[in-house]
């Protein structure tokens, strides 16, 4: 990690910080774009990035609101968020990259697949927020308000010690890592809370390139239930499912060693 570099781009009327893992933005590497979910930030991608630099020229952005980008009083939904990633692109000269997003990063990919179909070769979407029937709680809202305002109160330090209570399995410099962006989020980025509703039944018809669904346990708090996903791989062909078992709403920080072994074949197919 000591060689990758840090800076910011203007995008989308805003300035977006990003890490990037290429020494020379001029190696012979297919680009990849990781974007992260709500209330993390750039470095929730650290042992993925590392994971995968030998083969791509990587790029971990700070979504707005987050990290050491700008955080606007508004501008929060799905399409907000696709456009700033399109305008990275371009400013970057990306070309066509692949992209994986997680939970919200997944749905700003989804977006950007769906309305920038010329940006983006091919998505990995890790548990996308891409509810059935039941859709969101009615309270959620309330409860990322009261999240966020809560980190707000308390330092690094207790933040790490109330996410080891609620993820146990997770080895410290990943606990370490995820408090970072807790520390860093926005009040705004949830002062919209209809932002939070995805509705990917009219954002999934318009994404053309391949795709990897990552899925995960619902009893673990995975949101895309096997019904949902089985709907959409049987409407849309270019969609593949992993399904990752003893993982839950965190799959890659849950099961590590399965996410990527799914994960890298298909990066690699492109």
């Amino acid at each position: 990690m000591t060689n990758w570099t840090s800076n910011t781009v203007q995008a989308n009327g805003i300035t977006l910080h990003y890490q990037r893992t290429a020494t020379n933005t001029g190696d012979d590497k297919p680009a990849l774009v990781l974007c992260h979910g709500f209330s993390d930030c750039h470095v929730a991608w650290t042992r993925a990035a590392q994971a995968l630099e030998d083969a791509f020229d990587i790029i971990i952005v700070d979504a707005r609101g987050h990290g050491y980008s700008d955080k606007p009083t508004s501008g929060y939904r799905s399409t907000d968020h696709a456009a700033d990633i399109a305008g990275l692109i371009d400013a970057l000269d990306l070309g066509q990259p692949a992209l994986i997003g997680h939970s919200m990063g997944a749905a700003t990919v989804a977006q950007l697949a769906a309305d920038y179909p010329q940006l983006t070769s091919r998505i990995v979407l890790e548990d996308p927020p891409w509810r059935g029937t039941t859709g969101m709680p009615a309270n959620r809202g309330t409860q990322m308000q009261d999240l966020v305002a809560m980190y707000g109160r308390m330092t690094r330090e207790e933040i790490a010690e109330y996410g080891r209570g609620h993820n146990p399995t997770w080895d410290d410099e990943e606990l370490w890592l995820w408090t970072l962006g807790k520390t860093l989020v926005s009040p705004n980025v949830v002062q919209d809370t209809s932002r939070l509703l995805t509705d990917w039944h009219t954002v999934v018809p318009k994404i053309n390139c391949p795709t990897l669904l990552v899925t995960a346990d619902p009893a673990k708090g995975g949101i895309v239930t096997p019904e949902t996903a089985a709907e959409l791989t049987n409407k849309h062909p270019n969609i593949r499912v992993a399904y990752i078992d003893g993982a839950g709403h965190n799959v890659r920080r849950d099961q590590f060693t399965a996410y990527m072994a799914a994960v890298r074949p298909f990066l690699l197919a492109g």
